[in-house]
């Protein structure tokens, strides 16, 4: 199908050049889930309260020299109740471990910025996007600058206050907003040229239920990453012995658990995961005569992630296991939007 045929079908797609934006849209998502990787090394290594200020232009260069080294860790030693309750005997070169951990992933960040703004604007001075395409990529850069933000916002909960780590729910926020981006551009890839395939209507309201099951599962996550769970319960099935844990609901106000209790986390992590990998299968062999085997492979994608949760689990979450857990998971998100995307109406031209 050529450019001019597509455009007349799809009213997102530009007349021309839509394989580079496509090529461009890809490359962003890539760049963002290593941005995931490199934050959940991040949140593992307790390295993200070792920058404690926020300068989105100066803050890309890192310490140049001893004296800033010295300044640079002063400041974590005297902002951060992590420093005084959990490094106290830290000395200059650990302190510079998880230093290029919160700066790479920093970095990182502003680099997708600068690759995303430029061909943005190369796109549109060059007519390679449309009236209904450029609001949404405008609205990906606006995510993007309010994932800057919402870093901040998440760092800034450690630094001068008691807590030795992020706020899990401030955390939690952070990640659900960079799985909206990827999931967000790779809803365009597909939407610029992918093909859809021949799937009854009744799919889609399955879809949409695998996504936002996915989705909450996603974020139960990063509370259980948050709050180091993975490490406090060790066992499968039970947690420490007990089909629901005595302790779920002993916070007070009840709604603390739900963000702040380990085992409340933990227990709904380990109950959406179950909800997930069934309706997985469920889907899968209702939907198993998909020419694409659409369905099947996303329980597939499920039920790795299932059995990779486990091993993580009784491993007590080290760091290999905990970043392909990761991985994975966002793996079966992206698969979960085209399983929608798939699924959906197309929009048509006027």
């Amino acid at each position: 199908m050529s450019e001019a045929v597509a455009l007349s079908v799809n009213p997102l797609v530009p007349a021309k050049g839509v394989a580079l934006v496509r090529a461009w849209l890809l490359v962003i998502a890539v760049m963002v889930y290593a941005m995931i990787l490199v934050g959940g090394a991040t949140r593992l290594t307790d390295s993200g309260l070792s920058i404690t200020e926020w300068k989105p232009l100066l803050g890309a260069f890192p310490p140049m020299n001893e004296v800033d080294w010295a300044e640079a860790f002063a400041k974590y030693q005297s902002m951060t109740a992590q420093y005084h309750q959990l490094n106290p005997n830290m000395d200059l070169g650990g302190f510079k471990g998880i230093y290029w951990w919160e700066w790479s992933h920093r970095e990182l960040g502003r680099i997708i910025g600068v690759v995303f703004a430029l061909p943005l604007l190369f796109f549109f001075f060059t007519g390679r996007t449309t009236r209904k395409l450029l609001p949404h990529l405008l609205i990906l850069f606006a995510l993007g600058g309010l994932q800057g933000l919402i870093g901040w916002w998440m760092v800034s909960s450690g630094v001068n206050s008691e807590l030795t780590s992020v706020a899990p729910y401030r955390l939690m926020t952070h990640f659900c907003l960079a799985l909206l981006i990827i999931a967000y551009c790779f809803w365009l890839w597909l939407e610029l040229g992918a093909v859809r395939g021949d799937l009854p209507k009744v799919a889609s309201s399955w879809a949409n239920a695998l996504i936002w099951i996915a989705g909450i599962q996603m974020a139960l996550g990063a509370l259980v990453a948050g709050l180091d769970a993975g490490r406090g319960f060790t066992d499968w099935p039970l947690m420490s012995g007990e089909i629901v844990p005595s302790t779920m609901w002993a916070l007070d106000p009840f709604w603390k658990n739900l963000f702040e209790n380990e085992a409340t986390t933990q227990f709904l992590h380990r109950v959406t995961a179950y909800l997930l990998f069934a309706l997985s299968l469920w889907t899968a062999w209702k939907f198993r005569k998909d020419g694409a085997m659409n369905f099947p492979l996303f329980a597939g994608l499920v039920s790795a992630q299932a059995l990779l949760g486990i091993v993580t689990l009784v491993n007590a979450a080290p760091l290999n296991l905990s970043l392909m857990h990761q991985a994975l998971g966002t793996v079966v998100l992206l698969a979960a939007t085209r399983l929608v995307w798939m699924t959906r109406v197309p929009a048509r031209a006027a």
